[in-house]
């Protein structure tokens, strides 16, 4: 069983930073990519950035340039640092993980952190 705990999220100014960072643990093979999607009331879940065992990343156009996602493989976390806020960018963020056991792919979700941007 594989957990994923995200942290960081808040109410942050427009302009403001944020960084969010989520951990993985538990036994489901090796992880192959990680990455953070949001999601806001009535909408579907959006990929923010994604970045893969070997740190290839992939941004969604609405947040490059303002948003670097990182990892730390020992670790096993992922971080999203999050500058230029807009408040656009209100919404909660799930981190996303796959992982590879067996000739198998697996998807893990988080439960979600709370991004805010407003005044």
């Amino acid at each position: 069983q594989v957990q994923l705990v995200e942290s960081g999220g808040g109410l942050v100014q427009p302009g403001g930073s944020l960084r969010l960072s989520c951990a993985v643990s538990g036994s489901g093979g090796s992880i192959k990519a990680m990455g953070w999607y949001r999601q806001t009331p009535g909408k579907q879940r959006d990929l923010v950035a994604t970045i893969t065992s070997g740190v290839s990343t992939k941004y969604a156009d609405s947040v490059k340039g303002r948003f670097t996602i990182s990892r730390d493989n020992a670790k096993n976390t992922v971080y999203l640092q999050m500058n230029s806020l807009k408040p656009e960018d209100t919404a909660v963020y799930y981190c996303n993980a796959i992982t590879s056991l067996a000739s198998t792919s697996f998807q893990y979700w988080g439960r979600g952190t709370q991004v805010t941007v407003s005044s």
